[in-house]
């Protein structure tokens, strides 16, 4: 059986095809064109027809028995009757509802509420509020459908307006127990059920549509499986599936996820839960990681390599400065988008290494100030998989085990996301995707001795912290 599989990310499309009778797996990516080069707000549009036309390159001349997709969570815009965009697509880090948001927050009471119901945070990235500030804009809901890149794309597909309950659960609409649309919430919101995509199973498939096959240079009648979300994926992906197993992406931003039986939901809603395509996934994701380091490369070093850089670091993190990583501002713990970074406690006789050195383990230790919350949530997982940018640097792969005083195993897994949509495909159809299996890397263990120094400073991080 031959698979293509199709993913929408924030900055890029993706496509891969797989032959599950030869083992033979092709990925081809390509960075998105945009007008403006603005990433949070796109046209649903041109991503979808640069997303097919990679995957078109990639199964020229080639049979494909099933399609499957993936996409980002909290992505949304607003098509009209017709199911033509209506406004731009809004991607997760798109802030233009923070205002509302920190108002509506005052109210503690509508906060835990609204989080208890729907695992999610009153935060600008969540869809349900993007849309009640496109209301405030004056957007008339009542007169729009509602729907995110992922599931824009399977109607493009397909001509059917539907969505899985893995993907919904990243808008702020669905509740999280129930796995359905929650109606106080959706009249808290000020959109219909009925201007929602219909909920579906990764089972539902649906044959490919003569527009569809036109896209991707197919015949038409292809099983197309409803599009997940790339974080669920990733899971199945990365073999991180099962509880127990914490997967711990360091890319871009930050991301810890851990598969749970059960809603799993932080008193203090430092946490988001969501659905993943198999279970719950209890988390957090913090909006400063490698975006800071590459901050710091460049206006620093000029952005030389991360081992060029280390020839200088110091080998402790004893009188170097606190980093605050909120460059970006802040999702967990604490949501809020309008924190700002700092350098804490930098004096003159600080260089430009220090000052780098103070940015990998503020990042590292957000990171693991989430960690703390989740494991006081779920308990502690019996393994970590560290993926992502800080694989690039040995020294930094080895200060994340140290500051979180647990061994890393280092899954060099690209396209665990795609490789997830893939096994869903492949049992869409009765078939398995066995043939890729995946592997644990080389394990980093902690120094006890330098774990012990870090907690000194992490000490000093979470002073700042409470500070603002």
């Amino acid at each position: 059986m031959t698979g293509l599989v199709l993913e929408s990310s924030t900055t890029s499309a993706k496509a891969m095809i797989y032959d599950t009778g030869t083992g033979r797996v092709e990925v081809r990516t390509a960075p998105f064109v945009f007008a403006g080069g603005d990433a949070a707000v796109q046209d649903a549009g041109s991503v979808f027809e640069q997303t097919a036309a990679l995957g078109r390159q990639l199964c020229a001349n080639r049979r494909v028995d099933v399609i499957s997709l993936s996409g980002t969570w909290h992505s949304v815009m607003l098509l009209d009757r017709g199911l033509r965009p209506a406004t731009p697509v809004y991607q997760w880090p798109y802030t233009g509802a923070e205002a509302l948001c920190a108002e509506l927050r005052r109210d503690e009471a509508l906060t835990d509420w609204f989080y208890r119901r729907t695992g999610c945070m009153v935060s600008a990235i969540f869809p349900a509020f993007k849309l009640m500030h496109l209301a405030r804009q004056g957007y008339d809901l009542a007169g729009h459908c509602a729907a995110g890149q992922g599931t824009y794309n399977f109607y493009r597909l397909t001509g059917q307006f539907a969505e899985t309950a893995c993907m919904a659960s990243g808008t702020g609409l669905l509740n999280i127990y129930t796995r359905d649309y929650d109606d106080e919430v959706l009249r808290f919101v000020g959109i219909a059920r009925e201007s929602l995509p219909r909920l579906v199973g990764f089972g539902d498939v649906q044959p490919l549509s003569g527009s569809g096959a036109a896209a991707l240079g197919l015949p038409a009648g292809i099983p197309v499986v409803p599009c997940g979300a790339d974080g669920g994926l990733n899971q199945i992906g990365a073999g991180a599936d099962r509880p127990g197993i914490m997967t711990f992406s360091a890319g871009t931003s930050g991301a810890l996820r851990l598969t749970v039986k059960q809603p799993a939901l932080a008193d203090d809603r430092s946490l988001w839960c969501y659905l993943s395509p198999v279970s719950w996934l209890a988390g957090a994701a913090t909006s400063g990681c490698c975006n800071c380091v590459d901050w710091a490369r460049e206006r620093f070093f000029g952005g030389v390599a991360y081992d060029d850089v280390e020839q200088g670091l110091p080998r402790g993190p004893e009188d170097t400065p606190v980093f605050l990583p909120f460059l970006f501002g802040e999702r967990c713990p604490g949501w809020n988008a309008a924190r700002q970074g700092a350098f804490i406690g930098m004096t003159a006789r600080h260089d430009a290494h220090d000052l780098y050195h103070g940015v990998l383990e503020g990042a590292l230790y957000n990171l693991f100030q989430c960690y703390q919350k989740l494991c006081a949530t779920v308990g502690t997982p019996r393994e970590i998989r560290l993926s992502g940018g800080i694989l690039n640097s040995a020294y930094w792969t080895q200060m994340a085990a140290d500051i979180f005083g647990a061994p890393m195993v280092c899954a060099d897994m690209p396209h665990a996301s795609l490789i997830g949509a893939a096994m869903l495909g492949a049992q869409g159809l009765g078939g398995k995707f066995d043939f890729f299996n995946a592997q644990a890397g080389k394990v980093v263990y902690p120094r006890p001795e330098m774990t012990a120094r870090y907690a000194e400073k992490y000490a000093r991080y979470l002073e700042a912290y409470e500070r603002g």
